[in-house]
């Protein structure tokens, strides 16, 4: 039997004037999933492999860390 992986995410979030973009990221296979979030649109989600200077990357770009919670809900499609 195969072992199962235990990644623990990384959640970060960004808001611009109308937009939010949330953004998951396992650390461990350098996948990063971001749903855009913007007023009378549905949320658009991607995936994105990303390369090792990624956690850089999102801070020189102005994420802060985020609950992981609202990013679950939206990509339950329980809000939105």
């Amino acid at each position: 039997m195969a072992k199962a992986s235990n990644i623990v995410h990384q959640y970060f979030k960004k808001e611009f004037d109308d937009i939010t973009v949330l953004v998951r990221l396992n650390p461990i296979r350098l996948l990063v999933t971001e749903i855009t979030l913007q007023p009378g649109h549905q949320p658009a989600l991607r995936e994105v492999e990303v390369d090792a200077d990624i956690l850089d990357d999102l801070k020189e770009d102005g994420f802060t860390e985020a609950n992981p919670l609202e990013f679950n809900l939206y990509l339950a499609g329980l809000i939105g």
